[in-house]
């Protein structure tokens, strides 16, 4: 039994992969990835490499992996490949619009990626399921229409970015090939993940509040100035979305196309800042003008993409539920505290 992830030597899809062997002891992983794994990432796999391959190509040149692909008897894959151009932590940065360097790079990478995989993978005999790892990022600025509700997943959809259009044309195509040659698929859309393997990488210098707030209560700053401490985000785990996405992979029916992977309800910066303070006394936010601000974030944005997601599509039909924010949160700082910088360079980007 092998799974297929892509883009598995960067941040979300390298924990997928080492969950999935770690649970499946006979299982194998076959990683396709346009880089190579890096420091993080060959100390990370360490435990599970016997059972690892990595293929490096480019997704949407398949004759550079089709070949490499077909040695492996793969039954199941997971598809999270993509360019992820966003990048709004501080003032300076909120002036740059990251999308407008590659467009063109975007839309090859997020969408002909998929389709270009999709055609492989319809030739494969015996593929189980193929699962699109899609963002919340498809949803519109605002919704559900009753206040206070979490985003489920049927309607409110209006991407705003090339980042969210290639995710929602992604999700529709992958679902009608599987219609049109039999095989079951999934999409299942992320809110905001940080912790284990959150790293900058060519692909993606996106960093959630959390990642930043842990870095630096670790790292012993004892102050970090932020422009407001309402702003929310729904802040899920990695390693709690690795378990949500293996429930779905191993999901004998899916019963819908898509699928939240959140907490369920949205956290305030102020309490990532006093969670941190508890593992770290003396770590504190300071108010400050956004130009001044080490991160930088709009507390308007209260709803739609940017608040709470509704996961109990997802949590009916798996029994997944994830960890508090607290628990998880300190789980990533002991992470850190133990791995070192990883992830500590590089601009520092919230949603």
């Amino acid at each position: 039994m092998t799974l297929l992830i892509t883009g598995a030597t960067g941040f979300v899809m390298s924990v997928l992969a080492r969950y999935w062997l770690e649970t499946e002891p006979r299982a194998r992983v076959v990683i396709l990835d346009a880089a190579a794994a890096d420091a993080a990432a060959t100390r990370y796999f360490a435990p599970v490499a016997d059972r690892l391959s990595i293929v490096v190509a480019d997704i949407t040149q398949p004759h550079s992996w089709r070949e490499a692909l077909a040695q492996h008897d793969i039954t199941r894959i997971a598809h999270g490949a993509t360019i992820t151009p966003i990048s709004r932590g501080t003032a300076r940065e909120a002036r740059r619009e990251p999308e407008a360097d590659d467009p063109a790079r975007i839309v090859d990478v997020n969408l002909m990626g998929t389709v270009a995989l999709l055609e492989w993978a319809r030739t494969v005999p015996g593929l189980q399921r193929f699962i699109y790892v899609s963002s919340g990022a498809v949803y519109k600025h605002h919704g559900p229409d009753r206040p206070g509700e979490p985003l489920p997943e049927d309607g409110y959809v209006m991407p705003r970015t090339l980042y969210g259009v290639s995710k929602l044309a992604s999700e529709l195509i992958t679902e009608r090939y599987g219609e049109l040659f039999g095989f079951s698929t999934a999409s299942v859309r992320l809110a905001s993940v940080y912790g284990t393997m959150d790293r900058p990488t060519a692909s993606r210098t996106f960093r959630h509040g959390p990642n930043r707030i842990a870095h630096m209560a670790v790292a012993g700053v004892k102050r970090v100035r932020v422009n407001t401490l309402e702003a929310v985000g729904d802040y899920v785990h990695v390693e709690d979305v690795a378990r949500a996405i293996v429930a779905v992979l191993r999901l004998e029916r899916v019963r819908y196309s898509a699928y939240n992977i959140a907490m369920g309800h949205t956290t305030r910066l102020g309490e990532l800042v006093g969670w941190a303070a508890e593992k770290y006394p003396g770590f504190h936010a300071e108010i400050t003008s956004a130009e001044d601000a080490d991160i930088v974030q709009d507390p308007t944005r209260l709803d739609g993409m940017w608040g709470a997601y509704d996961i109990s599509r997802i949590s009916a039909e798996t029994g997944w539920r994830p960890r508090p924010v607290r628990e998880a949160l300190h789980a990533y700082m002991d992470w850190i505290a133990i791995e070192g910088d990883v992830g500590a360079t590089g601009a520092g980007c919230v949603k």
